[in-house]
């Protein structure tokens, strides 16, 4: 309660949850000494998509190969905690606090976003547990992002880039959302770039063209062919024989490819086969397709219902869930729980959507304030012509979903925040 509490009154620093800018984050840094500067070996994540699991799987990499690591992601799923990783540990209730305390004692009340504050807090704990590696997933773009105040990484990597906030930008186009993330990466140093539509690639080349990093693009540099039972890695180092990891849906073995790549060619460090091997069959990434096969929720349904849940939130994530929600080649239904928060676009998502699931059950999104009124998002599924009704709390949904449709796949999607509660339920 202490910790929601602070929480709470952080959120009142700045009138906005959003407001692009390194003013109030270079600000609070230097009032905390600039940890930033102690920050050593660090990898920056950015895109729109597959940052998480990317973050997920080097964690995974470098610790099976026995370096320590420190990690911040955003947003948290289930606890705020989540954020922040400290050699091998996420921080405890007790650390939290005492971290946010005195990071909130020496801000002064002054005027600064969540997010930059939060980021603040990162850099400082980090500079107090050295690591071997830093692995920093950006927040929002990242040009005017809270992560980005490092003046050296040893790489940025960039995942793939679609429309997503674009209600934070001048037009919202994709030109400006590439600029946004890949204009103003480090030099000197090492960019990845993952697989990426064609047309996001040319635009991703254009921002980088004058970067003094050297490029590892998907495709040409390093790429992958999946099989059956596993998939072959290939870079310049040579091929890996790989099997499936513990992720499901192929677009992960993009996202993993890209992470085995960034660990196989920085040289300072010691990856082997082996490691990669055993780490990608233990890498976790929780709300990203992830199958409930345990827990309270299985009180609610009957045993041959699966229950998906899949974070999704924007076009490129739709359609990734699309194609592997279309392989699956069952006979079973598909009914979609849905919640979804207000500044997204619901009609696109639905659109490209319409056609996986037998029906539509859609909810408020519990604990949260942004998020699109169930009555709203249902006429939006409606337009569409898909079945659809709303529900009043999770619990119900799926005990009514099970009552009807005792063999159906359950996918529940639309929001991290839906998906974080779900899984809290669980």
């Amino acid at each position: 309660m202490k910790i929601q509490k602070i929480l709470k009154r952080l959120l009142q620093l700045h009138p906005k949850s959003v407001d692009l800018s390194l003013g109030r984050i270079k600000r609070l840094l230097e009032d905390l000494d600039n940890p930033q500067k102690k920050i050593k070996n660090a990898i920056q994540v950015i895109g729109t998509n597959g940052k998480h699991s990317c973050c997920a799987s080097l964690k995974e990499i470098f610790e099976t190969a026995g370096y320590t690591v420190n990690l911040n992601v955003s947003p948290s799923l289930r606890k705020f905690n989540e954020r922040y990783y400290f050699l091998g540990k996420y921080i405890s209730d007790n650390k939290l606090l005492k971290l946010l305390l005195e990071v909130e004692k020496i801000n002064q009340g002054k005027s600064i976003t969540f997010h930059e504050f939060i980021s603040a807090c990162y850099f400082l704990e980090s500079s107090r547990n050295q690591s071997d590696i830093n692995i920093i997933e950006a927040g929002l773009f990242f040009r005017l992002d809270a992560s980005n105040v490092l003046e050296e990484n040893i790489a940025s990597v960039i995942m793939p880039i679609g429309i997503d906030h674009k209600d934070f930008l001048k037009k919202g186009t994709v030109d400006e959302i590439v600029y946004e993330k890949c204009s103003h990466l480090l030099g000197k140093s090492k960019i990845f770039i993952s697989k990426q539509e064609n047309n996001i690639l040319d635009k991703i080349k254009k921002n980088i063209y004058k970067n003094s990093s050297e490029k590892f693009i998907f495709g040409k540099n390093f790429t992958y062919k999946k099989f059956s039972k596993g998939f072959i890695y290939k870079d310049k180092i040579g091929k890996i024989n790989l099997p499936l990891p513990n992720l499901l849906g192929d677009f992960q073995i993009d996202n993993i490819s890209t992470a085995i790549a960034v660990s196989r060619n920085i040289k300072k460090f010691n990856i082997n086969e082996s490691h990669i091997k055993k780490a990608i069959t233990n890498v976790k990434s929780e709300g990203r397709l992830q199958n409930i096969t345990h827990g309270k929720l299985r009180n609610y349904v009957n045993k041959n219902n699966k229950i998906l849940i899949d974070g999704a939130h924007n076009s490129l994530a739709a359609l990734q869930i699309k194609k592997y929600l279309k392989n699956l080649k069952s006979d079973k239904k598909i009914i979609m729980m849905l919640g979804m928060m207000s500044n997204k676009d619901h009609k696109e998502f639905i659109k490209i959507l319409k056609d996986v699931p037998d029906s539509i059950v859609v909810l408020d999104i519990p604990n949260q304030i942004n998020f699109i009124k169930k009555e709203k998002l249902l006429k939006i599924a409606m337009s569409f012509g898909i079945p659809a009704r709303t529900e009043n709390s999770i619990t119900s949904a799926l005990k009514n979903i099970s009552k009807k449709n005792s063999n159906a796949i359950i996918f529940c999607t639309g929001s991290l925040y839906f998906a974080g509660e779900i899984l809290n339920l669980n």
